[in-house]
């Protein structure tokens, strides 16, 4: 039985290097694994949580079929373009629109950690980034990684398997991004 791969391209552009990496590394699974595509720029939904969880706010249908893409993941690919030093707002919003109680987590009385619904997952994060991986992560100390591995995927109970990152994308010739494109084929990026 071939593995359910989803493979997400977490930037809200249409025509980005996250869109280049995102399809060749779909391409390159897609003989032993039956890998699906999301596109974050083709969703269309409310990025705002407007209440929190006091009240339910109904999902569009990018956001539903979006979920029922994740229950039907074994493995979840994120490529993802660092904008300052975060992940882009509409990104977020569609991890706080869709990472919801009872979907992702569910809180059971006297227990301060929540149950992981979504465990027995495993993600893949790409970066791409406009300054050099080194200072992102000693410098600016590396917060989209902390906030994915930690206070999303892994209180969901998805195990990120590995982080890559790619920059800088601003001033990189077409040499160096055929390159990256070409480690994406050669069992993903590291």
């Amino acid at each position: 039985m071939k593995k359910h791969i989803l493979v997400i391209d977490a930037n809200p552009k249409q025509a980005s290097f996250c869109a280049a990496l995102a399809s060749t590394y779909s391409q390159s699974y897609a003989c032993e694994s039956e890998v699906r595509s999301l596109s974050l720029s083709a969703m269309t939904f409310d990025s705002n949580l407007n209440n929190g969880y006091d009240s339910i706010q109904a999902l569009e249908p990018d956001l539903v079929d979006f979920q029922a893409q994740l229950q039907w993941a074994e493995h979840i690919v994120l490529v993802i373009p660092v904008w300052w030093g975060g992940l882009p707002a509409k990104f977020k919003g569609l991890i706080d629109r869709t990472f919801l109680p009872d979907f992702a987590f569910k809180y059971q009385p006297n227990k301060a950690i929540p149950d992981k619904l979504l465990k027995g997952r495993t993600a893949e994060v790409v970066l791409t980034l406009d300054t050099p991986a080194w200072y992102y992560r000693f410098v600016q100390g590396d917060p989209v990684t902390k906030q994915l591995k930690h206070t999303i995927l892994g209180f969901c109970g998805i195990k990120v398997v590995s982080m890559s990152y790619i920059g800088p994308i601003i001033s990189s010739m077409p040499q160096q991004r055929e390159k990256w494109l070409e480690r994406v084929t050669k069992r993903g990026i590291k």
